[in-house]
């Protein structure tokens, strides 16, 4: 019995008892609406074609075919790299290292410094980069940063000093619902593993966190918002959860074409 993260490249695969099973963030991101994200990738194309016009108009029409089409994944790849290369630092900092930082990146990792000082939270030993597992939903994910914080107010709301589980969000677009959802996921897992000790488990009650939220770091602030994981919130994963085994099925819903058959079959 054992729940590990395995890497792969840049990417990471999880595997409860030996079976794979999909991580929170690839279920969200194959069963969620994306309506919005369709206007991204338009805007992005438009966005290309202007900025660059003169560039575009001195290349063959499939080659400038090819730059307006993958517009958006150039942008998308390179906040994924972004995004991943702060949360690295980010985890370095709050267990008290000091990392190397690009300069493109010093505007962020100075952001989430000034939340280490100021908010102050202590991190639980094991608690960066926990990955936690359910075995009744088939899971994994891999929470950032499970830390004590001290009270805190937050939209004149006082929050005594409790145990958060906390997501990190870079984005430029700001906090979506989906960060709920996530973080909801995590905090009712069945169990968590310290990633150097797969086989170690321990309940997740262990961890006797009582908030969540996400720290949304910016270039020239940060955010500390709480959001809501409780039980409709996990209800509406376990739905996508769901959702996400089934999605290969719905090529079967419509059945082969038919073709005329050779005359000599035809009816008389």
């Amino acid at each position: 019995m054992s729940v590990k993260r395995r890497k792969y490249g840049t990417g990471h695969a999880y595997y409860v008892d030996t079976q794979k099973v999909p991580g929170v963030t690839t279920v969200l991101r194959e069963t969620l609406p994306k309506s919005g994200l369709t206007d991204w990738a338009a805007r992005k194309a438009a966005d290309e074609a202007i900025d660059y016009w003169d560039e575009l108009a001195a290349l063959r029409p499939s080659q400038r075919h090819d730059r307006l089409h993958h517009a958006y994944r150039r942008d998308r790849d390179s906040a994924g790299r972004r995004g991943t290369e702060i949360h690295r630092i980010a985890g370095m900092q709050v267990q008290g290292e000091n990392p190397v930082v690009p300069e493109e990146l010093e505007g962020h990792v100075e952001s989430y410094r000034d939340f280490l000082d100021t908010i102050e939270p202590v991190p639980l030993l094991g608690g960066v980069e926990l990955v936690v597992a359910s075995r009744t939903h088939r899971y994994c994910g891999t929470a950032d940063l499970v830390a004590d914080l001290p009270p805190v107010v937050i939209d004149l709301e006082y929050i005594p000093a409790c145990r958060w589980l906390l997501e990190l969000k870079s984005t430029r677009s700001g906090i979506w619902p989906e960060s709920a959802l996530q973080a909801s996921a995590y905090v009712n897992a069945e169990v968590f593993v310290d990633p150097e000790h797969p086989d170690d488990e321990r309940p997740m009650e262990w961890l006797k966190i009582r908030r969540c939220g996400v720290v949304w770091i910016r270039s020239d602030a940060w955010e500390l918002r709480p959001v809501d994981t409780g039980p409709s919130t996990f209800e509406y994963f376990t739905h996508l959860r769901w959702l996400y085994d089934r999605a290969d099925t719905i090529g079967s819903w419509i059945g082969g074409s038919a073709a005329p058959g050779p005359a000599e079959l035809e009816p008389a």
